[in-house]
């Protein structure tokens, strides 16, 4: 990165936050997890729901009036929790924090939690988008996943939750994994474009330390996952989706006009987000922080707190940092590249950083622009459709 020879303080802007609640908990852990997440501990469900209201009061008390933009609950499997559960948390979401501008409240689910009953009572709480993960429409896949669900249980809970009123739904796709054809890549995007749901997020396989499905890979059960067959499946996904007008508008993620993820906006575009929940992360207040890991740990720290805490800290902040501003310039290009149109906003970093990023970078962008895999406007940096495959490159460039 060139030298720092500017105003060297954040500017974050004075903007609503997104509110991230991890639920750690599942029925079965899938073989490529590597998320924050725990199975047969129903025993634990209530606990930590009681010390996230906690964490949730203690937040509203230590910043007032707070606006939020939007809501996720991910996991883990927050669909594991019951209605009442939910609407107890939405009640200390309601008296921590300022809510008139909500655009967006989000749950992730797996397929054979949503019965239409329980998608309505959903709706009710206060829910108004759902995401599936659906991750395959074959069988093999699903099994090789460990997924509990099949594809005739997915479709049944999408057409479930669209008679219980949900008009924005996602489907989360897998693709890359070993012994995938593409033929069958094919089988599962054509299945689910039958949906015509509001949003896809689709991801290549990744091989996390510790999972199941990487011990295989690693021991010689199961290939490696080819590299340039998985360039090959999301070029046949841009190519699909593009066809069914799905504008893909991030690197992993399409939608049709207007149902971009507001609460991923928040993340991609560097903005506040408070997390909550074991393991979960938060950039606020010029802070980067973590919550501690452990359910029991989490629930331990929140019972009977006894003083008061400095916005965004809980008793369950497990590390805080406070953002400085050459990390905060890498990592607002670093997510905003992600943005395939949107891209970095030239107007917006002048604000934040008192530079104009064509100016500060030109050497760097000059070079990628004559690659083919940038593109520079009056009022943004973003990469080209070329660009995509190298992101990584050019994004290491900057940083």
């Amino acid at each position: 990165m060139p030298s720092m020879t500017h105003i060297q303080h954040l500017t974050i802007p004075d903007e609503p936050v997104a509110l991230y609640l991890h639920v750690p908990f599942c029925r079965s852990i899938c073989t490529y997890c590597a998320f924050n997440t725990y199975a047969d501990s129903d025993d634990l469900y209530q606990p930590y729901i009681d010390a996230l209201c906690m964490e949730l009061k203690i937040l509203g008390q230590s910043r007032p009036n707070t606006q939020l933009k939007t809501i996720f609950f991910g996991g883990g499997t927050p669909s594991v929790l019951t209605p009442q559960q939910f609407e107890q948390i939405f009640e200390a979401i309601n008296r921590a924090f300022e809510t008139s501008l909500l655009v967006e409240t989000t749950l992730e689910s797996n397929p054979n939690d949503l019965s239409e009953p329980y998608l309505r009572d959903l709706r009710a709480v206060g829910f108004d988008r759902i995401s599936i993960g659906v991750q395959s429409a074959n069988q093999s896949e699903l099994d090789l996943y460990g997924r509990r669900h099949n594809f005739d249980e997915a479709v049944s809970s999408f057409a479930a939750a669209r008679r219980a009123g949900f008009d924005n739904i996602n489907l989360d796709l897998i693709y890359g994994a070993p012994d995938q054809p593409l033929s069958a890549w094919e089988t599962t995007l054509t299945r689910v474009l039958d949906l015509n749901p509001e949003h896809f997020s689709l991801y290549n396989l990744e091989l996390k330390g510790g999972t199941d499905i990487t011990k295989r890979v690693e021991t010689g059960t199961l290939p490696s996952p080819d590299d340039d067959l998985a360039a090959d499946m999301y070029d046949l996904a841009t190519d699909m989706l593009g066809q069914h007008d799905y504008d893909q508008y991030e690197i992993s993620n399409w939608s049709k006009p207007g149902r971009q993820s507001e609460h991923n906006l928040q993340y991609w575009r560097n903005l506040p987000y408070l997390g909550l929940g074991p393991g979960a992360h938060g950039f606020a207040n010029g802070i980067r922080y973590t919550v501690v890991r452990l359910p029991k740990r989490y629930i331990d720290r929140l019972t009977s707190p006894e003083k008061q805490y400095a916005y965004p800290h809980t008793p369950a902040t497990a590390k805080a940092v406070p953002v400085d501003y050459a990390t905060d310039m890498s990592e607002t290009i670093m997510m905003g590249m992600r943005m395939l149109h949107e891209g970095i906003n030239r107007e917006r970093f002048l604000a934040r950083f008192g530079v104009d990023m064509v100016d500060h970078f030109s050497e760097i962008i000059e070079k990628h622009r004559a690659y083919g895999l940038l593109a520079v406007d009056d009022q943004r940096v973003h990469l080209t459709q070329q660009g995509r495959f190298l992101s990584n490159a050019v994004i290491r460039d900057f940083i």
